[in-house]
């Protein structure tokens, strides 16, 4: 293992034990239905953190939000009217296009997520991770005004306009909410591949926290999927088999280039493998 393995994870053998897993809890008695409660996230190394990309290129500088996200308001440009556009709806924009933002991303498909701890063949000396974060009681852990907007909406995650209802900028939101809090939300349908990839994001409530420190404190909220190196080869190829490839989840001739690009890279020197 590349990493240190705790009581909240689950090393895995096999594809039938992952799938399993990544199900694990999803029974609902009284719906009859099979609904997870988790929100997933992938990572090609296990030893990574959920650091937000703002925290990776800014370090503890949080006061550098504040202007990243003024000048990208104030540079972009969009079908939408500016006075429509509140701050943390550029904000989703804003890491939608790669802008670094305290935003994590997450999705409900737990295949999306093994996709994107075996895109990565260059990690495939790796163990890699799925994070399963029970999004609904991290949600129900939140303080008024926002337990509140749950209640109303009977939902179990925010939405863009519910937290524009009661927050307009950032600096609103960490004031009335206060330090050491985490939610997550849905972001609006921006284009085909926040729809195709099944996407949430999490967000704290400071711009430099690291959402694994607050996840420790709260055990009883995730776990995590250690997937063995040896394993992802297979699961690359039964993904590619499934059609969850970038193809499909970066729409555009991006996303079909890098399908491609690894689709046919061979698995080792022999020449005679064949592919289709």
């Amino acid at each position: 293992m590349n990493c240190k393995i705790t009581s909240n994870d689950f090393v895995v053998e096999s594809w039938n034990q992952l799938i399993d897993e990544v199900y694990y809890d999803s029974w609902k008695p009284k719906m009859g239905r099979y609904r997870s409660d988790y929100a997933f996230r992938g990572l090609s190394d296990c030893r990574y953190q959920l650091k937000n990309s703002f925290l990776r290129n800014c370090g503890n500088h949080p006061e550098l939000e504040y202007h990243l996200l003024r000048n990208f308001r104030k540079y972009a440009r969009t079908d939408e009217p500016q006075h429509t556009t509140t701050q943390l709806r550029s904000l989703v924009l804003a890491q939608h296009h790669s802008l670094t933002t305290r935003l994590v991303d997450w999705t409900y498909s737990p295949f999306i997520a093994l996709h994107f701890a075996t895109s990565n063949t260059e990690k495939f000396d790796c163990d890699g991770v799925i994070w399963q974060v029970d999004f609904v009681k991290v949600n129900r852990l939140s303080p008024e005004p926002l337990n509140a907007l749950l209640r109303e909406e009977k939902c179990n995650a925010f939405t863009i306009e519910m937290l524009e209802s009661e927050f307009l900028s950032l600096q609103k939101f960490d004031e009335a909410i206060g330090k050491g809090h985490a939610l997550f939300f849905e972001p609006p349908s921006l284009d085909d591949r926040i729809v195709n990839q099944f996407a949430l994001f999490s967000l704290m409530t400071e711009a430099t926290a690291i959402l694994d420190d607050w996840l420790v404190k709260h055990p009883d909220l995730y776990r995590r999927i250690i997937i063995p190196a040896k394993l992802k080869w297979e699961i690359r190829d039964k993904l590619d088999q499934a059609n969850i490839t970038e193809r499909v989840l970066f729409p555009g001739l991006d996303g079909l280039a890098s399908w491609l690009k690894r689709h046919y890279q061979p698995k080792n020197d022999r020449s005679q493998t064949s592919f289709t």
